[in-house]
Parts: C-alpha cells; sequence; structure tokens
C-alpha cells in the first residue's frame, strides 16, 4: 500500500481529530510562509505569491467547513501545505 493510501485511511478513521489537527496545522504554516513571503517586500511577485497561498490555505480550511468528501478535504490539505512549504523554501533560499 502506498504511503498516499496509508495516510489517506488514517486521515479518514479519524476525521474530526485530523481535520481539526490540519487546519491549525496548515494555517500556522500558511502563516510562516506569508511572512517569508513578505520579508521580501511588497512588489507584485510577492503579492502573486501571498494570494495563491492565502487562496490555497482559504480553500482547504473552506472545505473542511463545508464538509466536502473526506478525499477533497485530504487532497486539499496536502495541496495547501506542498505550496507552503515550496513558497517558504523559494523564498528562504532562492529568492
Amino acid at each position: 500500500m502506498t504511503l498516499y493510501q496509508t495516510t489517506f485511511e488514517n486521515f479518514n478513521k479519524n476525521y474530526m481529530g485530523s481535520a481539526a489537527m490540519a487546519v491549525i496545522g496548515q494555517s500556522c504554516l500558511g502563516g510562516a510562509a506569508a511572512m517569508y513571503i513578505l520579508s521580501h517586500g511588497t512588489s507584485v511577485t510577492q503579492m502573486i505569491q501571498l494570494a495563491i497561498i492565502v487562496l490555497a490555505c482559504v480553500f482547504a480550511n473552506t472545505s473542511i467547513l463545508a464538509q466536502m468528501k473526506h478525499k477533497v478535504v485530504f487532497n486539499l490539505i496536502i495541496l495547501s501545505a506542498v505550496l507552503s512549504v515550496l513558497l517558504i523554501f523559494l523564498n528562504s533560499f532562492v529568492l
């Protein structure tokens, strides 16, 4: 069984607790990404990056509150976390 399937099964089995922890975790990670993005100024490039990360976090939180299918929620949480980590990395080491 793949890592994705195993993780999704654990998420699905403990959905309420996992969703609550995901809201906290990905919101904090998104906030850190926003901090790193804004540490380089407020140019158009930074504002586009900020919009991307804010929308990713809002979609993940909204999917939980809207009680969407668990797989959709799980995928949006993963997308939000990956985008946050990617933008933190880019703004820390590359830009």
